[in-house]
């Protein structure tokens, strides 16, 4: 498996990671509900990709899936998550072990829940590495302190000895991207990864995710419902509404002009200094409940409905854009920059 993802055996023009048609789905029985449905899309090798949308669209749920991290049992996925040639739906748990962590690895979005109380910050770096690699504990050690020295820590060899709880937020937040970074993944996903910091190291933590990302040509996914992340981060953006994703294109592309009514919601939503006194328009009405999801989803709430928004709605492409409306061709919406 290992030679199977040796990337410098690959062809530079083949995707590092290929979604198709998955689809993720909890519950049992009849009082099964599907939290996310038919999301294909990819990510090339270094390439910088945001996935945007509200809370309870299924973006958590979908990077959790790519990682096959949900619960077992109370949860089940359909369709294909190729990494690197390798298809990770198709793996037993044990070969899934050998990949989690070394080649894709996940930033998750509370440090507090996510690093262990009881043990050492340099013990849980060290524990990954060691998982992966053939070392000794005195070499993990050695290379759990370079960890939490490219990430920014101060003395990192007296952090290595100490508790999470002895921690500030943003040092926690920085430890959790060393252990993602320790085994140098090719993909790396970011879970709304500054939600619980201060705007000042908000920006530190991305200025630090980007700087690592461009010294290891290493692919990240941003998730986060903050289009200003998006903006300053990545260089293409996905958006996802209600389990479904709706939009794809350019960051900048989208930015100017999004071809997705939701899409451009968000994008007007964003307060202007060009405008310190003027209302924010909002979007009207709720995100449909699961059970009542059957033509387009956005349909209630979009006020360029037309009577084909009741049916189920493909894909669209125009340009270098893709959206889940029938007017894509015909609608010039509003983005941040108009």
């Amino acid at each position: 498996m290992a030679g199977l993802l040796n990337a410098s055996a690959e062809p530079a023009e083949r995707l590092l990671l290929d979604v198709r048609g998955l689809s993720i789905y909890f519950g049992h029985g009849p009082g099964e509900v599907c939290a996310a449905s038919d999301l294909s899309f990819s990510i090339q090798p270094g390439e910088l990709v945001g996935i945007v949308g509200e809370s309870g669209c299924g973006k958590s749920a979908t990077a959790l899936s790519l990682l096959r991290l949900l619960p077992e049992g109370s949860s089940r996925t359909t369709g294909k998550i190729i990494l690197d040639g390798i298809d990770l739906a198709a793996l037993s748990e044990s070969e899934m072990q050998k990949l989690r962590g070394r080649h894709i690895a996940m930033i998750f979005q509370e440090p507090m829940s996510a690093l262990d109380p009881v043990f050492t910050v340099g013990h849980q770096i060290s524990e990954t590495i060691r998982a992966h690699f053939n070392v000794s504990r005195k070499e993990a050690r050695e290379r759990a302190i370079e960890a939490l020295e490219a990430v920014g820590i101060a003395a990192p060899r007296q952090r290595y000895d100490e508790y999470s709880t002895q921690l500030s937020g943003g040092m926690r937040q920085r430890v959790l991207i060393a252990i993602a970074l320790s085994c140098e993944p090719k993909l790396l996903i970011a879970d709304e990864p500054t939600t619980a910091l201060d705007v000042t190291v908000q920006a530190q933590i991305i200025d630090l995710l980007l700087d690592i990302a461009s010294k290891r040509s290493m692919a990240l996914m941003f998730i986060t419902h903050d289009l200003g992340v998006v903006a300053e981060a990545c260089t293409r953006v996905l958006t996802m509404y209600a389990g479904q994703l709706v939009e794809e294109g350019k960051v900048d592309t989208v930015l100017a002009r999004p071809r997705h009514p939701y899409t451009s919601g968000l994008l007007r939503s964003l307060p202007r200094l060009s405008q310190p006194k003027s209302k924010l328009p909002a979007i009207p009405g709720r995100v449909p409940r699961v059970f009542d999801q059957t033509g387009c989803r956005f349909e209630e709430r979009c006020t360029f409905r037309i009577d084909e928004c009741a049916r189920p709605q493909p894909i669209r492409a125009i340009d270098d854009q893709k959206a889940r409306c029938c007017r894509i061709h015909d609608l010039h919406l509003s983005g941040a920059m108009s």
